[in-house]
C-alpha cells in the first residue's frame, strides 16, 4: 500500500506559474526553516523530491543549504527539473559584498545555479545588494530575483521596483487564510510580481 501511494505520488503533475521574466515556477514547495541541518534537512529534502515536490525553499538564515544542495544532487531528480530557492541575510548586502555572498551561497549548496534569489529582510544596504542580484542574473548564476518581507511600508517595496533595471519576479511575505494580506495581493498583481506565502497553512 505505502508502494502504491509513493508511486502515485510521484506521478503527480506539478502546477506552475510563470514569472514576469518568462521562468516557470513550481507552485508547490517545501520550506526548511527551523529543520535541523544534517540528516533532518537531508531525509526531508529527499523524501520530498521523491514524492513529487520540485521546489525548495531556503536561506543562509537557515544554516541548512549544504544538507539541501546534497539532497538535491543525490535525488536522482535531474538538477533542471527543481526549482531551488534561496535568500540571503542582510550582512551580505551591498555592492560587492553580495556578489561574494552569491558564489559562497552556491558553493555551499553545491550547484552551478539558483532559480530564486531574495533578499531576505529589507534592511541594510539592500539597494547595492540588488544590483549585484542583477549582475548575477547577467552572469548565469540566479534565474529569477525577488524580495522577502518587504511588506514593511511602501517605500522600501518602492526603492526596488520603482528604481532597478531588473523587477522583482516574487515577494515572499506572511499570507495565510488567517492573514490575506489583500492590499499586497492587489499591489503585487498590479507590478506582475508573484506573491509566495511563508506559513501558508497558517
Amino acid at each position: 500500500m505505502t508502494a502504491t501511494i509513493m508511486q502515485a505520488q510521484q506521478t503527480v503533475k506539478q502546477t506552475y506559474l510563470t514569472l514576469n521574466n518568462g521562468v516557470q515556477m513550481p507552485q508547490f514547495g517545501l520550506g526548511v526553516y527551523s529543520i535541523a541541518d544534517g540528516d533532518d534537512t537531508y531525509n526531508s529534502v529527499l523524501t520530498a523530491l521523491k514524492c513529487g515536490y520540485r521546489h525548495i525553499d531556503t536561506a543562509h538564515a537557515y544554516r541548512n543549504e549544504e544538507s539541501v544542495g546534497k539532497a538535491i544532487r543525490e535525488s536522482g531528480v535531474p538538477r533542471e527539473e527543481i526549482w531551488l530557492t534561496s535568500k540571503l541575510w542582510p550582512n551580505e548586502y551591498g555592492e560587492g559584498k553580495t556578489a561574494k555572498a552569491i558564489d559562497e551561497m552556491l558553493q555551499r549548496l553545491g550547484v552551478d545555479y539558483i532559480d530564486l534569489l531574495y533578499l531576505h529582510q529589507p534592511v541594510g544596504d539592500y539597494k547595492g545588494a540588488w544590483h549585484d542580484l542583477e549582475k548575477a542574473v547577467s552572469e548565469g548564476k540566479v534565474r529569477s530575483i525577488g524580495i522577502s518581507n518587504f511588506d514593511y511600508n511602501d517605500r522600501v517595496f518602492s526603492d526596488i521596483v520603482d528604481s532597478m533595471k531588473i523587477k522583482p519576479a516574487a515577494m515572499q511575505i506572511e499570507c495565510h487564510p488567517y492573514a490575506q494580506r489583500k492590499y499586497w495581493q492587489e499591489k503585487l498583481k498590479q507590478h506582475n510580481i508573484v506573491l509566495e506565502c511563508w506559513y501558508p497553512l497558517g
